[in-house]
């Protein structure tokens, strides 16, 4: 029988993890100046490599770290230092430039990974899939994370609408603001993966 309560555990793990709210102000910054289609592109571009990545790790995560050699912490801190980069474009304007490059680079990463599918996330998703005891219990933590993809396809793609109201002015505002926001969970990120090392002795 489909476990109820264990899909809600896991989406609202993935949920307060992966922060669809706190995405919003990231992806209209890196989505300002494309034409409206390209914008919704992105959106499911976006979605779609979180969930994919996610899914790969979920299937195979822990045999995946474990042929290459990396360690949890290790992940968190390339994580945070992409992200880190990210932010610095962010503040200095760079990456207002709307090419079509950058349009497809912007879906990926760091959208689609490491903002979504990070290390906090791939973490949830590989214990979440191990402590799964049969195919009830593995249903339930599969349709958990395809329903949060859902909602961050849908949050993504409806805050567009927040664009047509802020105009160019807000745009560049909460550009600025997504450049503090995100240096911040960088510097977060990258703090939380050296503490955990050393205290894995490495």
């Amino acid at each position: 029988m489909f476990d109820v309560a264990l899909f809600g555990s896991v989406f609202v793990t993935l949920f307060v993890i992966m922060d669809p709210p706190g995405i919003i102000p990231i992806f209209l910054a890196l989505s300002s100046g494309r034409p409206v289609k390209v914008q919704r592109r992105m959106a499911l571009q976006a979605t779609a490599v979180a969930f994919g990545v996610i899914a790969v790790f979920g299937l195979l995560g822990q045999q995946i770290l474990d042929y290459l050699h990396v360690s949890i912490p290790a992940l968190m801190v390339a994580g945070g230092l992409l992200l880190l980069l990210v932010a610095l474009d962010l503040l200095t304007g760079r990456a207002e430039e709307p090419t079509q490059t950058k349009d497809v680079n912007a879906a990926l990463v760091p959208l689609g990974m490491p903002l979504l599918a990070g290390p906090g996330a791939i973490v949830s998703v590989i214990l979440a899939v191990q402590r799964a005891d049969g195919p009830a219990d593995h249903a339930a933590v599969w349709t958990a994370i395809a329903a949060l993809h859902i909602v961050l396809w849908l949050v993504m793609r409806y805050s567009l609408l927040i664009i047509r109201v802020i105009k160019d002015g807000g745009v560049v505002l909460v550009t600025r603001l997504s450049g503090m926001l995100l240096s911040a969970i960088a510097v977060q990120q990258i703090a939380n993966g050296v503490t955990r090392f050393i205290q894995g002795g490495g």
